[in-house]
């Protein structure tokens, strides 16, 4: 915690950039990540940056860009990963998306792990996020969830190569071992990469 009876304009002014979160007036600092954690938000920001490259639908924002939630007024996050389409009914600000993100991906450290099972899921759930990847490299796990009809989280499976397709990505793959490699694929391999995949999708 790094201070308490913060008002939302001090909390944008003055914290929002230092990787802190905003949670009913308290500040709380997000901790250092580690290498690894670095590693795969790096990765995954490239290969969404490369996706909306070659189809332009959408664009990747990450921490520290702040997210609001009508649902949760007194809440800001800053997600690690924010996919927003250009379809999305709600405005992309200069320094934060008012409304929720068509996905948000967290990446788990020690320190987050209830965080981002827990009060996280349940904000974006009833905040109304359509999809919430959490990618846990201590457990090398990755959950996929998007709402149901009934505004509920569903866990979504990979197929049996490891990989995950989602209706909001067309033609993407998100191939899930690749998460727990010891070293990720460039950016240029991760470009052509996914121009290989658009491609043979057709």
């Amino acid at each position: 915690v790094v201070a308490i009876d913060v008002s939302l304009e001090d909390y944008m002014q003055h914290y929002a950039e230092d990787f802190c979160e905003w949670v009913e007036g308290v500040v709380v600092k997000m901790s250092p990540v580690d290498e690894r954690h670095d590693g795969l938000n790096y990765y995954l920001r490239q290969l969404l940056a490369a996706f909306f490259e070659l189809r332009p639908i959408g664009v990747v924002r990450m921490q520290p860009f702040v997210m609001r939630l009508p649902a949760f007024p007194n809440r800001r996050r800053e997600p690690d990963l924010m996919v927003i389409l250009h379809t999305n009914p709600h405005e992309l600000k200069a320094t934060y998306m008012d409304g929720p993100a068509d996905i948000v991906i967290e990446i788990v450290s020690e320190e987050s792990v209830n965080r981002d099972h827990g009060e996280k899921f349940k904000e974006y759930e009833q905040g109304g996020v359509p999809e919430y990847w959490i990618a846990d490299p201590l457990h090398r796990e990755a959950r996929f969830y998007r709402l149901n009809a009934e505004g509920l989280y569903q866990r979504q499976s990979e197929d049996a190569d490891g990989y995950y397709r989602t209706p909001a990505l067309p033609g993407l793959l998100i191939h899930v071992p690749t998460f727990w490699q010891s070293e990720f694929p460039g950016p240029l391999a991760t470009a052509q990469a996914v121009a290989k995949m658009l491609e043979d999708e057709g």
